[in-house]
Protein backbone atom coordinates (compact mmCIF):
# COMPACT_ATOMS: atom_id res chain seq x y z
CA UNK A 1 0.00 0.00 0.00
CA UNK A 2 1.24 3.67 -0.90
CA UNK A 3 0.38 6.52 1.31
CA UNK A 4 -2.30 7.96 -2.15
CA UNK A 5 -4.30 4.52 -1.08
CA UNK A 6 -4.07 5.16 2.36
CA UNK A 7 -5.45 8.47 2.24
CA UNK A 8 -8.03 7.69 -0.05
CA UNK A 9 -8.75 4.84 2.95
CA UNK A 10 -9.54 7.03 5.42
CA UNK A 11 -11.26 9.78 2.88
CA UNK A 12 -13.88 7.21 2.29
CA UNK A 13 -13.98 5.74 5.83
CA UNK A 14 -14.76 9.14 6.81
CA UNK A 15 -17.88 8.84 4.47
CA UNK A 16 -19.38 6.07 6.13
CA UNK A 17 -20.30 7.96 9.14
CA UNK A 18 -19.17 8.24 13.03
CA UNK A 19 -16.06 7.17 14.41
CA UNK A 20 -17.17 3.42 15.36
CA UNK A 21 -18.92 2.71 11.67
CA UNK A 22 -15.37 4.29 10.02
CA UNK A 23 -12.98 1.86 11.67
CA UNK A 24 -15.85 -0.98 11.31
CA UNK A 25 -15.55 -0.22 7.78
CA UNK A 26 -11.91 -0.24 7.75
CA UNK A 27 -11.19 -3.12 9.32
CA UNK A 28 -13.30 -5.52 7.31
CA UNK A 29 -11.95 -4.01 3.94
CA UNK A 30 -8.30 -4.10 5.20
CA UNK A 31 -9.43 -7.84 6.65
CA UNK A 32 -10.97 -8.76 3.21
CA UNK A 33 -7.28 -7.62 1.51
CA UNK A 34 -5.53 -9.69 4.06
CA UNK A 35 -2.12 -9.65 6.45
CA UNK A 36 0.19 -7.50 4.21
CA UNK A 37 -2.24 -5.11 3.51
CA UNK A 38 -3.41 -4.36 7.11
CA UNK A 39 0.62 -4.41 8.06
CA UNK A 40 1.21 -1.91 5.36
CA UNK A 41 -1.98 0.35 6.54
CA UNK A 42 -0.27 -0.01 10.14
CA UNK A 43 3.00 1.08 8.83
CA UNK A 44 1.95 4.08 7.07
CA UNK A 45 -0.59 5.49 9.55
CA UNK A 46 2.42 5.01 12.48
CA UNK A 47 4.75 6.78 10.08
CA UNK A 48 2.19 9.46 10.32
CA UNK A 49 1.31 9.28 14.14
CA UNK A 50 5.45 9.63 14.45
CA UNK A 51 5.04 12.56 11.99
CA UNK A 52 2.81 14.27 14.44
CA UNK A 53 4.39 13.44 17.59
CA UNK A 54 5.85 17.00 18.21
CA UNK A 55 6.08 19.30 21.28
CA UNK A 56 4.30 21.77 19.04
CA UNK A 57 1.09 20.04 18.53
CA UNK A 58 0.78 18.83 21.92
CA UNK A 59 1.00 22.20 22.98
CA UNK A 60 -2.02 23.03 20.91
CA UNK A 61 -3.48 19.85 21.94
CA UNK A 62 -3.07 21.03 25.88
CA UNK A 63 -4.76 24.63 24.60
CA UNK A 64 -8.09 22.62 22.82
CA UNK A 65 -8.62 20.18 25.80
CA UNK A 66 -7.32 22.43 28.52
CA UNK A 67 -4.48 19.40 29.47
CA UNK A 68 -3.24 16.71 27.34
CA UNK A 69 -2.16 13.37 28.38
CA UNK A 70 0.45 11.40 26.62
CA UNK A 71 -3.16 8.73 25.89
CA UNK A 72 -5.24 12.21 25.07
CA UNK A 73 -2.38 12.81 22.66
CA UNK A 74 -2.11 9.44 21.44
CA UNK A 75 -5.84 9.32 20.51
CA UNK A 76 -6.02 13.10 19.61
CA UNK A 77 -3.28 12.42 16.41
CA UNK A 78 -5.12 9.23 15.64
CA UNK A 79 -8.34 12.09 15.32
CA UNK A 80 -6.23 14.37 13.50
CA UNK A 81 -5.22 11.50 10.63
CA UNK A 82 -8.90 10.69 10.40
CA UNK A 83 -9.67 14.36 9.12
CA UNK A 84 -7.73 13.32 6.03
CA UNK A 85 -4.50 14.52 4.42
CA UNK A 86 -5.18 17.91 3.50
CA UNK A 87 -6.15 18.94 7.28
CA UNK A 88 -3.42 16.88 8.21
CA UNK A 89 -0.47 18.66 7.12
CA UNK A 90 -2.68 21.90 7.45
CA UNK A 91 -2.26 21.41 11.13
CA UNK A 92 0.97 19.64 11.13
CA UNK A 93 2.04 23.23 9.19
CA UNK A 94 0.43 25.18 11.47
CA UNK A 95 -1.65 24.05 14.61
CA UNK A 96 -2.99 27.78 15.18
CA UNK A 97 -5.60 26.04 11.97
CA UNK A 98 -7.64 24.19 14.28
CA UNK A 99 -9.10 27.25 16.00
CA UNK A 100 -10.91 27.86 13.07
CA UNK A 101 -11.09 24.15 11.80
CA UNK A 102 -12.90 22.52 14.93
CA UNK A 103 -16.37 22.54 14.89
CA UNK A 104 -19.01 20.11 16.50
CA UNK A 105 -18.84 18.52 12.49
CA UNK A 106 -15.31 17.13 12.56
CA UNK A 107 -15.33 16.07 16.35
CA UNK A 108 -16.51 12.45 17.76
CA UNK A 109 -20.17 12.00 19.18
CA UNK A 110 -18.73 13.31 22.53
CA UNK A 111 -17.02 16.37 21.61
CA UNK A 112 -13.80 15.35 21.58
CA UNK A 113 -11.00 15.93 19.31
CA UNK A 114 -9.69 12.25 19.48
CA UNK A 115 -10.45 8.71 17.84
CA UNK A 116 -8.50 6.05 19.39
CA UNK A 117 -10.20 3.05 17.05
CA UNK A 118 -8.19 4.21 14.39
CA UNK A 119 -5.44 3.81 15.95
CA UNK A 120 -6.34 0.43 16.56
CA UNK A 121 -8.18 -0.65 14.50
CA UNK A 122 -5.04 -2.43 12.72
CA UNK A 123 -3.99 -4.43 15.67
CA UNK A 124 -7.64 -5.25 16.25
CA UNK A 125 -7.89 -7.22 12.66
CA UNK A 126 -4.54 -8.57 13.06
CA UNK A 127 -5.94 -10.66 16.03
CA UNK A 128 -9.27 -10.95 13.79
CA UNK A 129 -7.36 -12.51 11.15
CA UNK A 130 -4.86 -14.89 13.22
CA UNK A 131 -6.68 -15.96 16.09
CA UNK A 132 -10.87 -15.30 15.22
CA UNK A 133 -11.06 -12.92 17.66
CA UNK A 134 -9.55 -9.73 18.95
CA UNK A 135 -9.14 -10.64 22.36
CA UNK A 136 -5.35 -9.61 23.68
CA UNK A 137 -2.64 -12.18 21.79
CA UNK A 138 1.55 -11.54 23.35
CA UNK A 139 2.26 -13.92 20.64
CA UNK A 140 0.48 -12.42 17.99
CA UNK A 141 0.99 -9.27 19.20
CA UNK A 142 4.71 -9.85 19.37
CA UNK A 143 4.65 -11.17 15.72
CA UNK A 144 2.58 -7.99 14.74
CA UNK A 145 4.84 -5.95 15.99
CA UNK A 146 8.12 -7.84 14.27
CA UNK A 147 6.35 -7.36 10.33
CA UNK A 148 5.94 -3.89 11.44
CA UNK A 149 9.79 -3.46 12.37
CA UNK A 150 10.44 -5.22 9.09
CA UNK A 151 8.26 -2.28 7.38
CA UNK A 152 11.01 0.01 8.99
CA UNK A 153 8.22 1.60 11.86
CA UNK A 154 10.46 2.13 14.76
CA UNK A 155 8.98 2.85 18.31
CA UNK A 156 9.06 7.14 18.89
CA UNK A 157 11.51 8.59 21.07
CA UNK A 158 10.77 10.74 23.94
CA UNK A 159 9.36 15.04 23.44
CA UNK A 160 11.48 17.28 24.93
CA UNK A 161 8.64 20.46 25.53
CA UNK A 162 9.72 23.26 24.41
CA UNK A 163 6.88 25.16 26.15
CA UNK A 164 5.60 25.66 29.81
CA UNK A 165 1.65 25.78 29.98
CA UNK A 166 1.96 29.70 30.64
CA UNK A 167 3.25 29.98 27.35
CA UNK A 168 0.90 28.23 25.94
CA UNK A 169 -1.41 31.35 25.32
CA UNK A 170 1.55 33.46 23.49
CA UNK A 171 2.10 30.50 21.48
CA UNK A 172 -1.00 30.15 20.12
CA UNK A 173 -3.30 33.15 20.07
CA UNK A 174 -6.12 31.86 17.84
CA UNK A 175 -6.33 28.73 19.45
CA UNK A 176 -6.31 30.38 23.10
CA UNK A 177 -8.82 33.35 22.30
CA UNK A 178 -11.38 30.31 21.36
CA UNK A 179 -10.33 27.61 23.88
CA UNK A 180 -8.00 28.85 26.75
CA UNK A 181 -10.80 29.53 28.74
CA UNK A 182 -13.21 26.98 27.23
CA UNK A 183 -11.45 24.04 26.32
CA UNK A 184 -13.25 21.00 24.82
CA UNK A 185 -13.60 17.72 27.16
CA UNK A 186 -11.50 15.22 27.34
CA UNK A 187 -11.54 11.87 28.39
Amino acid sequence: MEEKEFWRLIKEAKEQGEQEEQAEWLSELLMERGIEEIVDFEAILQQFMNMSYTSRLWGAAFVLMGGCSDDAFDYFRGWLIGQGEEIFHKVMEDPEFLAEYIDDDHLDEEGFPQNEELISLGLNAYFLIKTGDDDWDDEVHDEYLQALEEKGVNPISEIEFDWEEEDLEELFPALWERFGEDPLPQE
